[in-house]
């Protein structure tokens, strides 16, 4: 089959764009007349030199339940050729009528460059960093801080994410050929017989089927090369092979998204919540996560075995407060103990979690100006302030609500800035991702034990309201927030979406966020954080413990783990239980209004 471009616009663009000097005179630039269609632009990670690696998906790509057959393309080089067959391949499929009849069972998209530091500096080759020679994939080194591999590391865990049925890798030269990398993979069969083999050469197309970006499954690939008005040829060629997909990247993603949120929790709770080591919040939550799984499904293992972790604190063996060791992450890991509390009744409990509130008040039992331990990061609005709450709570004593707002507004005082979101300390003033997420969810922790006339609750909701508001606009396509809240080349990060996502169901839940504003903002939420959870309880994109940092390049820089993690894992059980809650009130009051 012979098929004609219609129009040659495109091309005409691009050509103005990259002709006599002007590669580099406004990034980004080069992707205007792309985006052709329904095709909207993603970023999908960040250069070594601040530019952003865009891509260009439709909403419907977006749903992995779609019944069309997904495309990606993707150029690692930064010649002119490479740009234009690209631009070629998207005008033709979304403009011309000889693809009509395509466009109702694919769906076509791209990452168009994955080098815009090598475009601007007129780099040509096949070079994914302008610094060094292109990496071979799966990428070495450390996602996404490695200056030798960052761009590649962002591509290929986006691959991983976005789970499409098919890549095709753009090749250069100007013969036309398709290239099928030698592979088992039952879903490339079709596609076999449609040109030369590819040997294992550690290049993108070569790679994605016998590897697990993300470790969401092996992705079918192709190299496809030629001349930009050969390329069409090329691409019906494919779609006329009797490939469908799905790729095992993309099936394995819709699994988990078909877990309940119970079924999730128990997953996580096989792997999280199974010590404390010491009490600091990363085991803490999770063991809290435990408790109110067990809660859930009527099982009170989980409960008998957080009590039997935390004995060696409740007899006095080991203190719960090590000696001169004050710290945030030891005041917030005694909400354990406030949530066995509540939940078993028993006192000890109540005093073991006096053991950190306790320390809000000065020798002569003055409020302090703010809890010790709080480093002057965002964090401590949660290290701090929900501790106090709970101990208020149980006790009935108003110096710990006290406490608590005069801590928040210290911090907030200290860290908050103009645009409602949080700078995590003075140091820099870089919104991270995680130093959202703490204040959010500290104050959601705070509000569900705050009674309605407690004159801490007023303030208290207000700033969790604005904070809240601030964060939605900054929520990503995918559902996410990003590693630092306000960049939209930086990662999509795990733990403060969870955080996020957490303390806006519970707003919901408790009344005091109205759920027609908040609702759609979880229901893009959730998903995200589905699939990111593994049946092993292996999670995707989890900053690892972070300080402070001096400059946005080190937010950016902080590992990006990949596989299972404590800290990722506690905030994991927090979201799942909760979203289990709200989903089983959901059903009862269902049930109440068919009465």
């Amino acid at each position: 089959m012979r098929v004609t471009l219609s129009g040659c616009c495109l091309v005409l663009v691009l050509a103005s764009v990259v002709s006599g000097g002007e590669r580099g005179a406004k990034d980004g630039e080069w992707l205007e007349g792309m985006r052709v269609g329904p095709l909207k632009r993603l970023d999908i990670g960040v250069t070594r030199a601040g530019r952003l690696i865009p891509a260009l998906l439709t909403d419907e790509d977006l749903d992995l339940r779609t019944t069309k057959t997904r495309v990606l393309l993707v150029n690692l080089g930064v010649s002119r050729a490479s740009l234009e067959s690209v631009g070629t391949l998207l005008k033709w499929f979304y403009g011309s009528k000889e693809a009509a009849g395509y466009r109702k069972r694919f769906l076509l998209s791209a990452v168009p460059m994955t080098n815009p530091d090598g475009w601007a500096v007129g780099l040509n080759g096949r070079d994914l960093s302008s610094k060094v020679p292109g990496p071979s994939f799966p990428p070495t080194g450390t996602a996404y801080g490695d200056p030798k591999t960052s761009e590649a590391h962002y591509l290929w865990r986006f691959i991983g994410m976005s789970a499409p049925d098919l890549v095709i890798e753009m090749g250069g030269g100007n013969r036309s050929a398709i290239g099928v990398p030698r592979s088992d993979l039952l879903q490339l069969r079709p596609l076999v017989e449609l040109g030369r083999r590819l040997g294992v050469t550690g290049g993108l197309a070569s790679s994605l089927p016998g590897q697990s970006p993300s470790g969401t499954g092996p992705i079918p690939a192709v190299l496809l090369e030629g001349q930009s008005r050969q390329l069409p040829d090329r691409l019906v060629e494919i779609f006329q092979s009797g490939f469908t997909g799905p790729s095992p990247a993309r099936i394995e993603l819709q699994k988990r998204l078909d877990r309940t949120p119970l079924q999730i929790a128990r997953q996580l709770a096989r792997r999280y919540g199974r010590h404390l080591k010491s009490v600091a919040y990363i085991p803490a939550l999770a063991l809290v996560g435990r408790i109110r799984l067990g809660e859930l499904t009527d099982d009170p293992g989980h409960l008998a075995d957080v009590e039997r972790i935390v004995s060696r604190y409740v007899s006095g063996r080991v203190p719960t407060v090590p000696p001169g060791r004050v710290s945030g992450s030891n005041h917030s890991g005694h909400l354990v103990f406030s949530e066995l509390a509540r939940v078993t009744g028993k006192a000890v409990y109540g005093r073991m979690a006096r053991n950190a509130a306790d320390l809000g008040f000065d020798s002569r039992g003055e409020l302090r100006a703010a809890m010790p331990g709080h480093l002057e990061m965002s964090d401590s609005v949660f290290m701090a302030c929900p501790i106090l709450v709970e101990v208020g709570a149980l006790s009935g004593e108003d110096r710990y609500r006290q406490m608590a707002l005069r801590h928040m507004r210290f911090m907030l005082s200290t860290n908050l800035r103009p645009d409602g979101l949080h700078a995590h300390s003075p140091k820099d003033k870089t919104a991270w991702g995680r130093g959202n997420g703490f204040p959010a969810l500290g104050l959601s922790w705070c509000l569900s034990h705050l009674r309605e006339s407690a004159a801490e609750r007023k303030p208290m909701l207000a700033a969790h309201r604005e904070h809240l508001r601030a964060l939605i606009p900054h929520q990503d396509a995918t559902g996410m927030w990003h590693q630092v809240i306000d960049h939209s080349g930086s990662y999509r990060e795990f733990t403060c979406t969870c955080m996020i996502t957490y303390a806006m169901i519970r707003g919901i839940r408790g009344g005091w966020l109205d759920v027609r504003r908040f609702g759609p903002v979880v229901s893009r939420s959730w998903p995200a954080i589905q699939s990111r959870i593994a049946v092993d309880a292996s999670l995707v994109d989890v900053c690892t413990g972070t300080g402070k940092q001096t400059s946005l390049r080190a937010y950016l820089d902080r590992t990006a783990i990949l596989g299972p993690d404590e800290r990722g894992g506690a905030m994991a059980l927090l979201v799942t239980t909760e979203m289990a809650r709200w989903q089983r009130d959901r059903l009862r009051q269902r049930q109440r209004a068919g009465r």
